[in-house]
This record gives structure tokens, C-alpha cells and sequence, in this order.
């Protein structure tokens, strides 16, 4: 199997050096697996600004679906990363490992989680339950696409590094089924 690196500023495109250096400048360090996406000349420009665009999901319900989709999905990077992130917008790692597990305590959190791990597990096609518990929760349709948003983008960080398995720069985070 091929042996993936992470690139430094100077291996890349000099689109990718100016991105660089924004990451640098704003989280003062650039993640591994960006630096993997510039590999690609035009990729981390793309993803970032997909990833950086309007959502009508807060910033914590978005770190639920990257929970729940890094851990269907076995992220361990991602899990890693967004345990971090998830302590940054207020969960406890308590309500982290539940998340992880497709659950929450807290009502609407508890239905969007369900929601998001169901359209993952069955590749989009959730069932007739999760999706009337995410209405109910008063989510709406405008809310549905942007989880669909949402996990696509957790999906392919997801898929970069389970092919790459570049090194994770974040403290890892525990298997599920050990804590």
C-alpha cells in the first residue's frame, strides 16, 4: 500500500502556500489533513470554502454531525479533531462519547443525532422514525439539506484520512468501545 506524506508550505502550489498561511495565522498550525487536501493545487481552496460556508446549523449541532459521522464512518482523525472542537462549543466529553454513540441527552441534539447517523449507516436513505423525530425537534427542510451538507463534508475528510492515514496532530481520541 503506498505510503501518503504530508506536505510542508514549500511542496505546495503557491495558491496553496497563501492557505497556508491563513491557517497558520488563524489556528497557528495547519492541520495534516489540509495540508493533505493541497496535494491537489485547487483542493484546499475548494474545501475550504465549502467548508467555511452560511449554514442555518450552529456551530454545535455541526459538531454533532461530525461526531456522528466520523465515528460511523471510523475517523480516527476526525474523531480526534473534532473532540477537541466539540470541547470548544461547550460538550463535555461525557456528551462527546454519547454523540459519537448516535445520541444526546438533550431533545433536539438527540434528533439530529439519530438523524445524521441513520443517513450515514444507510448511505442517505434514513428512515420514516429518524426523520419525523428530526421535524418534530423543529428542525426544518432547509435544515435537512444543510445537515446532508454537513455530512458530505465530514465524509470525504473522512475518507481522505482512512486512505491516507496521515498522522493525527490532534490528541487521539479513544476508541468508543474501550471508554
Amino acid at each position: 500500500m503506498k505510503t501518503f506524506t504530508v506536505p510542508t508550505r514549500d511542496e505546495v502550489s503557491e495558491n496553496n502556500q497563501v492557505l497556508f498561511d491563513n491557517l497558520q495565522k488563524g489556528l497557528g498550525f495547519v492541520p495534516n489533513l489540509y495540508a493533505t487536501i493541497a496535494h491537489s493545487d485547487n483542493g484546499l481552496a475548494k474545501y475550504l470554502a465549502f467548508q467555511g460556508a452560511k449554514t442555518s446549523l450552529s456551530n454545535k449541532e455541526k459538531e454533532v454531525v461530525n461526531l456522528v459521522v466520523s465515528e460511523v464512518n471510523g475517523c480516527r482523525y476526525c474523531l480526534s479533531a473534532h473532540t477537541v472542537l466539540g470541547k470548544m462549543n461547550g460538550f463535555s466529553d461525557e456528551q462527546i462519547l454519547d454523540l459519537r454513540s448516535g445520541q444526546s441527552t438533550t431533545p433536539k441534539l438527540d434528533a439530529l443525532a439519530k438523524l445524521t447517523k441513520d443517513i450515514t449507516e444507510n448511505k442517505g436513505r434514513a428512515s420514516s422514525d429518524a426523520l419525523a423525530a428530526f421535524y418534530a425537534a423543529g428542525y426544518t427542510d432547509g435544515n435537512l439539506v444543510d445537515v446532508i451538507l454537513q455530512i458530505s463534508d465530514k465524509i470525504a475528510m473522512n475518507y481522505l484520512h482512512n486512505l491516507t492515514q496521515i498522522p493525527i496532530d490532534f490528541p487521539i481520541a479513544a476508541e468508543l468501545e474501550t471508554v
